[in-house]
């Protein structure tokens, strides 16, 4: 479940903070609109943006909105406009944590006040903010206020909230509907500091409404929170909760209900999740098989005989049992027709250092699943100096796929020297942005001294290169390498 929406993040919302604060700054606006689900990195990169404009000599608009008083350079301006009766809250709590006392004191004043008379919109609005002021110099006083009147709402709420009923729950007093709210707030700090709350507070929790919120987390610190409340709970080996941990989708949460199924007599139920996607919880599983009598390394050695075809974690955990005996299976299943056993049983072979040749990994590099020829490649790495460079160096095309442009890159980049330079040079100019980078950092790091590649190549070459290359270095580094190869100009 992603509670943000797409191109959403806190780089996103410093870059609407910024943007805000420029647009009012140019005078296109005269307040600060309120941004739909403005998070506290849209206030914290506005309030930022205005004082270093303001810092670098930018005439603030005449007159100046209160929001650009607010976070204007000098401390008098800042008090004076803390006496406006429409200054954001927000950029108030900002101000909490000020550096000229004055202005720090009349802040937090102003905060008590707006706290006592409108306290459930002003901690829905500001405590996520409070969280990162809390990480500041002289932040910790918001942070108790807001911490200990959430808290202290809390308790005089009625009894039913410390139950942590879901979201089908009936109507709540306004202390439950703020740290309701707080509970599905997109901020992840926000959402790990109400769970805290909640679950210190009066009251036992529900180990059921605890696994629904673990399975339904997508953050895994704020999930396994809920995970170890549901765990601890009356009631966590009904069948209900451990279901529903086992269904979630962050890999600890799995885990911890794969290992609750023994204590709930389901031991029988581990060879089900011997083929997880997670290492983590394919281990648990074993561990719960072996705990049961049962042997995972024959379970898996029957998922993987499957004649409707293995899963890929199945033969990953099949690697993973580590028994020499599975060697030639692996090496079987190179072939097989799906990409992700492929891949799968070329990464087993790799973890168990088995032998392949190095004939059929180069013809794994041209697979048409990229994960074949990534594992393909990183197999290959102990063997690089034996591969033909000319053979991959053919790869690097930009007509080709990219994936086995990139494979063949990796080798020739490990193999060092001219050939490393050669392919680093070819593909400065790449369409694909991080081959690109990659390509031009090599170039860059390279020390372009003849001695570096003696027996390899002759300086009239390097100096081509060099000169291919030009565009990515200062003339000051361009003309400091020119001189290491003797070359005028």
């Amino acid at each position: 479940m992603n509670r943000r929406g797409p191109g959403t993040g806190p780089g996103t919302d410093a870059a609407t903070g910024r943007a805000l604060a420029d647009g009012l700054m140019d005078g296109c606006a005269t307040s600060v609109p309120p941004p739909g689900g403005a998070g506290p990195d849209v206030w914290l990169a506005f309030a930022e943006q205005i004082r270093s404009t303001g810092h670098g000599g930018r005439r603030f608009p005449v007159p100046a909105p209160p929001a650009l008083r607010l976070c204007h350079p000098r401390g008098w301006v800042r008090e004076a406009a803390l006496a406006e009766p429409d200054a954001p809250v927000e950029l108030v709590a900002v101000l909490t944590t000020d550096w000229a006392a004055p202005v720090r004191d009349r802040a937090r004043a102003l905060v008590e006040r707006t706290l006592h008379a409108r306290p459930e919109s002003t901690l829905r609005a500001v405590t996520p903010l409070a969280l990162r002021l809390g990480r500041r110099d002289r932040g910790g006083w918001i942070l108790d206020l807001f911490e200990e009147t959430l808290r202290r709402q809390a308790e005089a709420a009625a009894p039913s909230w410390w139950h942590l009923p879901g979201p089908s729950a009936g109507p709540a007093g306004p202390a439950d509907a703020v740290l309701t709210g707080l509970l599905g707030s997109p901020d992840r700090r926000a959402r790990q500091f109400a769970v805290r709350l909640a679950l210190t507070g009066p009251g036992r929790a529900d180990a059921l409404a605890c696994a629904r919120r673990a399975a339904a987390e997508p953050d895994p610190a704020t999930a396994a929170l809920w995970t170890d409340a549901a765990m601890a709970a009356p009631g966590s080996g009904d069948d209900a909760v451990i279901d529903l941990l086992t269904g979630a989708r962050i890999p600890a949460v799995r885990a911890a209900g794969v290992t609750a199924l023994r204590r709930a007599g389901r031991a029988a139920e581990g060879a089900g999740h011997l083929a997880d996607r997670s290492g983590f919880v394919r281990a648990c599983a074993r561990w719960l098989v072996a705990q049961d009598g049962g042997d995972a390394h024959a379970h898996y050695r029957w998922l993987v005989c499957d004649p409707a075809g293995p899963s890929p974690y199945a033969v990953t955990g099949l690697a993973e049992c580590g028994r020499g005996e599975d060697t030639e299976l692996l090496r079987g299943l190179v072939a097989h027709p799906a990409g992700p056993v492929r891949a799968a049983a070329l990464a087993g072979l790799r973890r168990r250092e088995a032998v392949v040749a190095d004939s059929v990994l180069l013809a794994l590099l041209d697979d048409p699943a990229p994960s074949v020829a990534r594992e393909a490649s990183l197999a290959l790495l102990p063997a690089v100096r034996r591969l033909d460079p000319a053979y991959l160096a053919e790869r690097l095309g930009v007509r080709g796929p990219l994936h086995v442009r990139r494979a063949a890159f990796r080798l020739l980049r490990a193999r060092g020297g001219i050939h490393a330079l050669r392919a680093s040079v070819a593909l400065i100019d790449d369409w694909h942005p991080r081959t690109r980078e990659t390509a031009r950092a090599a170039v860059r790091a390279c020390a372009w001294h003849p001695a570096q590649f003696a027996g390899e190549t002759d300086t009239a070459e390097l100096a081509a290169l060099l000169e291919r290359s030009a565009k990515l270095f200062h003339d000051h580094d361009l003309g400091l390498r020119r001189n290491r190869l003797g070359v005028r100009r």
